[in-house]
């Protein structure tokens, strides 16, 4: 049986490696100062699939791969392998002539025969200009980017016009000064970003804004630092819907970090007001509230606000872990079917290390929120707020079963909230004395209809 079986391997290596050609063999040098993208160029429309050996190879204009005329394309390395983007612009620009969605009616058949699956792996590439960029695509039917690192360029990753079916996985994109995945006003059904670190890119680390986005799954991940104390207000996930529609996310398992000296910094940011002409004569609202969005089992801390999430219509954060949101952890406003689970909001006393000596505020903001819910969550050590939970005009919200404790402010306030439910929450503040808060466990201000019931107060 082993003396069949490794023939057969040997086999199948070398048929691989005879597949691809090394591009040094066409003309690159590789030297870190030829201009080498001519001769890239030239070897990757004759031969498609080609390997980078180690080396860094200088490329001063992007390298264009139209995908209908020169056919299937693969650039691989074995993690040796430097390219060096001395130009404005994409390092490597895919385009491929895909008009329709993911439906198989969908497709022409010059996609499947000459354009699927374009791929990129094993490869670092490193901006050598203020607006070189890492890998752009166009049009493209299942490009797959696996083990790339892409550093000091402007976007790592940018997706533009129309893509679908992306996989993004196992990438390093850091300190760009840009942003790691671009979804650039883009057309986008299914798009996988898993097990990447997305760190230190100033403009943001997964951005999606305006286009038509269905089908994002976020997963496993490490993004953080995404910010410039210098540059406008940046989210290491950003879903800003202006102008477009953003819907069927899924973000878990990651986890979310830094910095809260960057202005504006929020870990995930959630703009859910979108673009439909006819809402206006529909509902009496010139703007949409996309959504559903699912934030499950990941750990959020150190940026201004954890989570922000304005005009978005269901959206479920659940079994999540928060510290550090220095003005908030959640901010919500105008938001309908808004879940908030099975989440622990803390501040454990181990961080106090950090230098921060409890600067954070922490605490639930909801304003104008309706047919929502806050339940079953830890909320604790909320400090400088006027509550530790504070909503506000909000109806038709289930409040329930919630630990609020050893908080600044009252425990919970609702100001304005109607045909509500407010029941089995237990409110106290049970710190040294001298240090507990003089505010009542819960304030109710302007309220009719709610029912307010079976709570355990521990405080004035």
């Amino acid at each position: 049986m082993r003396s069949n079986t490794y023939p057969l391997l040997f086999v199948l290596v070398a048929s691989l490696s005879q597949a691809q050609t090394n591009v040094r063999d066409l003309g690159p040098k590789g030297d870190g100062t030829t201009d080498d993208t001519a001769a890239i160029e030239k070897a990757i429309h004759e031969h498609g699939s080609v390997s980078f050996p180690r080396g860094t190879y200088r490329i001063t204009r992007s390298i264009e791969i139209p995908l209908a005329e020169s056919g299937f394309a693969a650039l691989s390395g074995d993690g040796t392998a430097r390219i060096v983007m001395a130009g404005a612009g994409p390092a490597f620009l895919f385009k491929g002539s895909h008009q329709g969605t993911a439906a198989p009616s969908s497709f022409k058949p010059p996609v499947w025969e000459k354009e699927r699956t374009p791929m990129v792996s094993g490869i670092e590439i490193v901006g050598d200009h203020a607006e070189a960029d890492g890998i752009q695509a166009i049009g493209t039917m299942q490009i797959t980017l696996s083990r790339i690192v892409v550093r000091k360029c402007r976007h790592a990753v940018h997706l533009t016009t129309r893509n679908r079916n992306v996989l993004i996985a196992d990438c390093h994109f850091y300190e760009n000064s840009g942003i790691g995945v671009f979804l650039d006003q883009l057309n986008l059904h299914q798009i996988n970003v898993v097990g990447c670190h997305i760190s230190y890119n100033s403009g943001g680390g997964i951005v999606s804004r305006g286009g038509n986005v269905r089908n994002l799954q976020i997963g496993t991940c490490d993004i953080e630092g995404n910010h410039s104390a210098e540059g406008p207000p940046a989210a290491n996930v950003e879903l800003n819907s202006t102008g477009g529609s953003i819907g069927e996310v899924a973000i878990t398992g990651c986890t979310l970090q830094h910095t809260s000296k960057a202005p504006g910094s929020a870990n995930i940011r959630i703009l859910g007001a979108g673009t439909d002409p006819s809402l206006e004569r529909r509902v009496g609202r010139p703007t949409t509230r996309e959504g559903n969005v699912t934030i499950s089992a990941n750990v959020f801390s150190d940026v201004k606000v954890n989570i922000e999430v304005r005009e978005a219509r269901g959206v479920t954060i659940t079994g999540n872990t928060f510290w550090e949101g220095f003005e908030q952890d959640i901010l919500a406003e105008n938001c309908e079917h808004l879940v908030i689970s099975a989440n622990n909001f803390d501040r454990n006393p181990r961080y106090l290390v950090n230098g921060f000596n409890e600067a954070e505020n922490n605490g639930l903001v909801l304003k104008g929120c309706t047919d929502s819910s806050l339940t079953g969550n830890i909320i604790s050590g909320v400090c400088r707020q006027r509550a530790a939970v504070d909503i506000s005009d909000g109806s038709r919200l289930v409040i329930a079963n919630n630990h609020i404790l050893d908080s600044d402010g009252a425990g919970l306030r609702l100001e304005n909230v109607k045909n509500s439910l407010v029941t089995g929450n237990l409110i106290r503040d049970d710190r040294v004395v001298g240090s507990r808060t003089k505010e009542p466990s819960l304030i109710e201000v302007k309220g009719e209809g709610n029912q307010i019931s079976g709570n355990m107060l521990g405080n004035p």
